[in-house]
């Protein structure tokens, strides 16, 4: 299988959930390339390439650690490949993650990851979901009630202040766009700078504003997915609570947050029910859910992560499980030879 992990940046990749996955599919003697949203080219009437950036077979690498520190060294290779040289194109990249000066590379991945798929590779998750889901905040709102905090999005200020004193003045701030925990804010009857939090929030873009719940305050946990189900091994759920840093009250790991075991709950159950049929039917392969007790608090389509983690807190190696998983779609892809669309091949277990 050739196999192509679209991120940010080969150079500026840290050794996270992607890199695992990448370092299993060599141990399984796969062709991995490893490319960044900047490594397209396209020239009209011939086939869309890509600057690859992959090892040698020779060179070992037995930790995903050591791995990522030989594909960003003198020793990776670098090659212009065509798309359609590769089984599977895995769109990795997190678009919140760019910065002011690469705003170009925010959709980039996805929207060369269309074509990619339009000329017959398997893209994984399917690149038209990844579209309509693109700002997963919005996509999340798609999702029914019942299961998620009561929420509203605006650039209003007048909008949020209201929404403030009708949730008796504590609620959660946040941008429409943004991951990682970056500008959420914690606003009770206390916030002397509300005033200028919601400015900054508004010349960034639409701000939501979300209900508070109280169990936040004991971290969420994130509940990885496959084709709709919640990652399974050896009786062990991919499921990694995130436990809040001190004096801080939100979780993410890049926020001081740490990780914990956590069972897998009838309120989580509920949840996935609940959202795995919208997953299945858009073609998001691999997804993440972010839980607190009883509601879904966000979900992430684009780049979840957190198997870096799993070690740490005692469970086991997960990368196994997905590149079981695309191996398969790929033996079903030639098996039925296009006959399946990619949409309902991304989540075909």
């Amino acid at each position: 299988m050739k196999i192509c992990f679209v991120i940010n940046s080969v150079e500026t990749e840290t050794c996270g959930t992607t890199v695992y996955l990448m370092q299993e599919a060599r141990k399984r003697k796969h062709d991995v390339y490893a490319m960044g949203v900047g490594d397209f080219f396209f020239e009209q009437d011939k086939e869309l390439c890509i600057e690859s950036t992959y090892l040698p077979k020779k060179i070992e690498a037995k930790t995903p650690k050591e791995y990522l520190e030989l594909l960003q060294s003198d020793k990776a290779k670098k090659e212009r490949i065509t798309a359609t040289d590769l089984d599977v194109l895995f769109i990795r990249n997190n678009p919140t993650e760019e910065g002011s000066s690469r705003q170009w590379a925010e959709q980039a991945g996805v929207a060369f990851g269309r074509m990619v798929q339009q000329e017959g590779v398997l893209v994984l998750n399917d690149a038209y979901a990844l579209s309509n889901a693109f700002i997963d905040k919005l996509y999340f709102e798609e999702l029914p009630a019942s299961i998620k905090p009561y929420s509203i999005i605006t650039r209003k200020k007048e909008d949020v202040l209201e929404f403030f004193e009708n949730h008796k003045k504590k609620m959660v701030l946040k941008p429409l766009e943004g991951s990682g925990g970056r500008d959420v804010y914690l606003i009770d009857k206390n916030e002397k700078n509300l005033n200028q939090i919601i400015e900054n929030l508004s010349n960034q873009g639409y701000i939501i504003a979300q209900e508070y719940l109280p169990a936040a305050k004991e971290g969420d946990v994130r509940v990885l997915l496959l084709n709709g189900r919640v990652m399974e091994k050896d009786g062990k759920y991919g499921i990694i609570k995130r436990v809040t840093g001190e004096g801080e009250f939100r979780s993410n790991f890049n926020q001081g947050g740490t990780g914990d075991k956590s069972p897998l709950t009838d309120e989580m159950k509920r949840i996935i029910e609940i959202t795995a049929p919208k997953l299945i039917r858009d073609g998001l392969f691999f997804v993440g859910l972010d839980i607190v007790k009883d509601k879904l608090i966000e979900i992430n389509v684009l780049s979840p992560g957190g198997m870096d983690h799993f070690e740490e807190i005692g469970l086991p190696d997960f990368s196994d499980v997905v590149i079981d998983a695309i191996e398969k779609k790929v033996e079903y892809k030639k098996m039925y030879k296009g006959q399946i669309s990619n949409q309902v091949l991304a989540t075909m277990a």
